[in-house]
């Protein structure tokens, strides 16, 4: 699948990649994607102004606004 990978944070930090599909456990809901955005509060993350509340590890994928079933 398509994604934004935040390899560090900061400007130039995020490229665009193919990754692998996530696997669906038992407590995860799959979403069929029709259309995703960049919004202003992924360019935030990926600037680092999150970074003491979201503990993400980098490499991670940009993605918080979608729409799909």
């Amino acid at each position: 699948m398509k994604a934004f990978v935040v390899e560090k944070y900061g400007k130039d930090g995020a490229r665009a990649a193919e990754v692998p599909e996530p696997t669906v456990g038992d407590r995860d809901v799959l979403v069929k994607v029709s259309a995703t955005s960049v919004n202003p509060l992924d360019k935030m993350v990926r600037n680092g102004e999150f970074k003491q509340l979201l503990k993400y590890k980098a490499p991670f994928v940009l993605g918080h606004d979608v729409a799909g079933s």
